[in-house]
């Protein structure tokens, strides 16, 4: 019994990504967000619950990877094309203002460029599968990283309004810059330091608690501008702790 475990919980990621994809689909963007950390949290504890319980099996790892590709996958690319979507009508007609609770209209061609971030989510996500280099570290920004950074965006706009952050966020080559970069981030040849603790102790893992707590502050301070930054970190903190494996 205990073996099905793990993949209880890996499927409720996969859960929660379907979930937050029709929340995405009806643009109610904050409540996805909060599925889609919520799958990402059972995504954390799926591999410490199969470690826990030495049940590791190739069936676990396929299955991972199916549910990351829905919650780390379709939703933030699926988030990016509701961003440029609604950027794109707002540029043609500047008298509407940004909404985020509107059923779907689509304006044009080019929010479905928000998709490249998907097409990347798969192709790391097989990469991952068959590299025998990513088992204690990985090579790339995770999915669900990257998917928090994108998620990050209409939060912000949402809970933490400005001038200065709408006039960056809501420019169309802004949000197609960073859907280029993230796919680009997610199969760049960066080996970053993998975030899913092996054991509590201290002693090997003083990185991951360093940016833990790192984490926690920016948080409390910022909220959620605080992820992009948080992203910087993680790839700063890794290539200071393995400045010669990028």
């Amino acid at each position: 019994m205990k073996r099905h475990i793990p993949n209880l919980i890996t499927l409720l990621n996969l859960f929660c990504g379907c979930i937050a994809i029709v929340f995405i689909a009806i643009d109610h963007l904050e409540l996805a967000a909060a599925f889609v950390f919520l799958g990402i949290i059972f995504d954390f504890f799926d591999g410490l619950a199969a470690r826990a319980l030495d049940v590791r099996s190739e069936l676990g790892l396929q299955l991972d990877s199916l549910a990351d590709m829905v919650t780390s996958g379709v939703a933030p690319g699926f988030v990016m094309f509701q961003l440029l979507n609604k950027v794109n009508a707002w540029n043609l007609d500047s008298n509407t203002s940004i909404d985020f609770t509107h059923s779907l209209e689509i304006h044009s061609f080019l929010p479905f460029l928000g998709f490249i971030i998907t097409l990347g989510s798969a192709y790391r996500l097989a990469k991952f599968n068959i590299d025998e280099e990513q088992t204690s570290s990985f090579i790339g920004i995770p999915t669900p990283a990257n998917t928090l950074l994108i998620f990050s965006l209409p939060l912000i706009l949402i809970y933490q309004p400005s001038d200065l952050a709408e006039s960056i966020i809501l420019n169309q080559w802004f949000l197609l810059g960073m859907t280029v970069l993230s796919a680009f981030l997610m199969n760049a040849r960066i080996r970053l330091f993998a975030l899913k603790f092996k054991n509590w102790k201290l002693k090997g893992n003083e990185t991951r608690y360093l940016f833990l707590l790192l984490c926690i502050i920016g948080l409390a301070l910022l909220k959620f501008i605080a992820i992009p930054l948080i992203i910087v970190l993680y790839i700063v903190l890794s290539l200071v702790r393995n400045p010669d494996k990028t």
